[in-house]
């Protein structure tokens, strides 16, 4: 299997794979690459839709020259507390491909990326725009979204900057806004079956689909209070190796 970075060519296959609406792990196979280098490339690159093999070639040929630019010379054991900066870079990019896949926008993902990596998981709007390199006014809107969803609390620090901060309690907040998305989701389709009536078909339709969302709700809400409870106990230590 090669390594090393996607040639043009490798690209220009991806976008033809991609207009014959072929899945990534096909593309990848037809490359010889892993699955995951065709939807790291194809997410950070306009997505599915957006994707040009031209473009994203000079995207990532500018991204290369600011790293070495940034790095100034070696990257191994650079970083904080010994780590490999080139290392830490590579998973930057890949968690921010993960998060952009499960729904949210580069620069959000970005955002999230950043402060899950910091060490303190803590940092003002002005570290993260400095830190990304964009500016402030897109690392504004990006945690604006982030904090509506519960996934990054925002706090004053001693001297009135807004800081944003991840940290463990953000998943279980983030998990039961999404379960109560999904009870609205339920009293809105009890209340279209009831407007139809109780004997036609889209009745029955909206109250299969109240009832399938109401367990949903209820198991995650469930399992989130039961993880949060395993999260905040101390480990035993009877259970270490």
């Amino acid at each position: 299997m090669p390594g090393g970075r996607l040639t043009q060519q490798e690209r220009q296959q991806i976008a033809l794979g991609l207009a014959d609406d072929l899945p990534y792990a096909e593309i990848a196979r037809r490359l010889d690459r892993p699955t995951s280098t065709v939807t790291r490339e194809v997410m950070r690159n306009g997505g599915p839709t957006g994707y040009r093999a031209d473009l994203a070639h000079r995207a990532t040929e500018r991204r290369a020259h600011r790293s070495r630019a940034a790095a100034g010379g070696p990257t191994s054991g650079g970083g904080p507390q010994g780590r490999d900066t080139g290392a830490v870079t590579d998973y930057a990019e890949t968690l921010t491909t993960v998060l952009m896949a499960s729904g949210l926008s580069r620069m959000g993902a970005r955002v999230l990326t950043c402060l899950f990596i910091t060490e303190s998981g803590s940092l003002t709007a002005s570290e993260l725009a400095l830190r990304m390199q964009v500016s402030p006014a897109s690392v504004s809107k990006a945690v604006a979204f982030l904090t509506s969803q519960s996934l990054v609390r925002r706090e004053r620090d001693e001297r009135r900057r807004d800081r944003y901060i991840v940290d463990d309690e953000l998943f279980y907040q983030a998990t039961i806004a999404s379960a109560r998305a999904n009870d609205q989701l339920v009293a809105v389709a009890r209340q279209g079956a009831a407007v139809l009536g109780p004997d036609t078909n889209a009745a029955a339709r909206l109250e299969n689909v109240a009832r399938f969302l109401d367990f949903i709700s209820e198991s995650i809400t469930r399992a989130a209070d039961q993880a949060r409870a395993v999260l905040r106990s101390a480990p035993d230590p009877s259970d270490a190796p």
